[in-house]
């Protein structure tokens, strides 16, 4: 589904990515992980168009979109849920929902309203409701909801779980399950390594823009120097 090859992105001078390798098969949910500053915004970013790379190859089933607008990305399938909980704060939660339609570019839904519904049944409680006005939990489902609604093939999330409180935090990834579960790919950034490690197929560690270590999520849990660095304890 994505394939990056010796990505690099640089900002005025100074190297985010460092020849980034990066695989995510049809299905998978994949996660990557790092400290703040390794780069995992940055990747999203050169993937979707809004960073352009220095050099190397962004792959979404087997077209080229190195350097692609963010606009012909998202018509190739790819959509990214930002971190932030970026909602437009004065439409209607389904207002928002329906904006996310315009990423659809002709191509036929993957996901509908009933389905958006399905996934996070509070957004139907709430269709009627200021987007501004929802929780915390309730605007980063409306975000993901919205992506949804431009029919991703690939969806890029960039820490979902920011902010959240723990109960909310198990919902979100209960209902991400549920999408990889009717075969939505997912790459996912998220600091909480422990969380993104259980929520995901395969994960890569970043650290300075450099892939340090790649493998079976299961595996690199029980990884020593993983174990260590990223989940707090020996």
């Amino acid at each position: 589904m994505l394939e990056l090859r010796d990505l690099k992105v640089a900002y005025s001078g100074i190297q985010a990515l460092r020849g980034v390798p990066l695989d995510v098969a049809k299905g998978e949910t994949v996660a990557l992980i790092g400290p703040n500053g390794a780069g995992k915004s940055s990747l999203l970013n050169a993937i979707s168009g809004i960073v352009q790379p220095e050099s190397g190859t962004v792959t979404v089933e087997g077209a080229d979109l190195t350097g692609a607008r963010p606009w012909d990305v998202t018509k190739a399938g790819v959509l990214q849920v930002p971190e932030g909980r970026k909602v437009f704060s004065e439409m209607t939660v389904l207002e928002n929902l329906l904006v996310g339609e315009t990423a659809l570019h002709g191509r036929a839904p993957t996901f509908d309203l009933d389905a958006v519904y399905e996934v996070f049944p509070i957004l139907d409680e709430r269709r009627d409701q200021r987007a501004g006005s929802l929780s915390g939990g309730q605007q980063q489902m409306l975000v993901i909801g919205r992506a949804l609604m431009g029919g991703p093939r690939l969806l890029l999330l960039d820490e979902p779980s920011l902010g959240l409180a723990p109960v909310i935090i198990a919902q979100v990834f209960e209902a991400l399950a549920s999408l990889q579960e009717r075969g939505l790919t997912i790459l996912l950034i998220e600091q909480n390594a422990h969380l993104a490690l259980q929520a995901s197929d395969r994960a890569y560690v970043i650290e300075q823009g450099h892939i340090v270590k790649s493998g079976v999520s299961a595996e690199l849990a029980d990884d020593p120097e993983v174990t260590a660095l990223y989940l707090g304890h020996a």
